[in-house]
């Protein structure tokens, strides 16, 4: 059974990843397989998958990919909110994993996002990458996301897209304007290294902290994380746990998951005494959901695919 918890609402794209994996075998073809994705939905299924109650706002078509969002939605118990399935068409993302299980991405979508009704009634809001960057819709989710704070705290993670989001100077002025409205915010390492090409990413840290965030996070893949409290300053690495990569698809998502659910459970997200709570906390007070996030992180690397862990499998 589920456990009562404050209602989330996650607001950005979901579309299909079509995945080209590389053969290892001289001769044979690449094949190519269809799976529903897009950061923002892998962030909602993390969630719904650690017994959080989840909405996504989103923009899919009803055509049979659309459709089959809306069922996969359906069968983890992710909601969609009203006006969701407006889109002419499905968004695709093109992935390809080379012999590591990296992937690179070429993107076929278009974004737009319906007003969220009953907006009050969230006690968290998420919004991310694509969807919080690519207009029209990015305007719509900042300013949902500002609306929200009233009652709401904010999350956010930007996985950047560089073969869509422009140039990095323009992409870094729209990111931090995101950044300004949110209590928790988690890049990776190389969202860093093309956002401020140059800079050491302790400064990089102090500046977007001053901006507002009291939580910063930047993932460094099997190195694991740093952590950056925005209130006293105090930095802190964690190691990641040790595993078998089978690929990286959906890996930051599950990390952002398992985050988001672990300040859930501690009291440090969820409306405005959360928001007060988090603005003091120490590293030990965060320690446990950074530590679910990389485990979430982890056990997703090792399966196929954009993998959301349970709490039966974090043990």
């Amino acid at each position: 059974m589920a456990l009562t918890r404050p209602r989330t609402l996650v607001i950005g794209e979901a579309l299909i990843d079509a995945v080209t994996r590389a053969s290892t075998e001289t001769g044979k073809r690449a094949t190519t397989l269809e799976h529903v994705g897009g950061s923002p939905a892998n962030v909602a299924f993390g969630l719904a998958a650690l017994d959080h109650d989840v909405d996504l706002a989103t923009w899919i078509a009803t055509d049979e990919r659309g459709l089959r969002i809306a069922e996969i939605c359906r069968a983890r118990g992710v909601g969609l909110t009203p006006g969701s399935q407006g889109a002419p068409f499905t968004s695709v993302a093109h992935a390809r994993l080379d012999s590591t299980g990296a992937a690179s991405y070429v993107f076929d979508l278009e974004w737009q996002v319906a007003a969220v009704p009953r907006l009050e009634s969230y006690a968290h809001v998420h919004i991310g990458s694509i969807g919080a960057v690519l207009e029209p819709g990015a305007g719509t989710v900042r300013s949902t996301a500002l609306t929200a704070r009233a009652r709401s705290t904010v999350s956010y993670d930007p996985n950047a897209r560089p073969s869509l989001m422009g140039r990095p100077a323009d992409a870094r002025r729209t990111i931090e304007a995101a950044i300004a409205l949110s209590d928790v915010v988690k890049l990776s390492d190389e969202d860093v290294t093309w956002l401020c090409p140059g800079e050491e990413l302790a400064e990089v840290l102090e500046r977007w902290c001053a901006l507002g965030p009291a939580l910063m996070l930047v993932t460094r893949g099997g190195e694991g994380t740093t952590v950056r409290l925005g209130c006293t300053g105090e930095v802190h690495d964690f190691a990641a746990p040790r595993v078998t990569v089978v690929d990286t698809v959906g890996a930051g998502d599950s990390f952002m998951a398992g985050l988001v659910s672990g300040l859930l459970d501690a009291g440090l997200l969820g409306g405005p005494d959360a928001r007060a709570a988090l603005a003091k906390a120490t590293i030990d007070d965060v320690r446990p959901a950074v530590e679910r996030a990389l485990a979430t992180g982890a056990l997703t690397v090792g399966q196929a695919g954009a993998h959301a862990p349970t709490r039966a499998d974090l043990g």
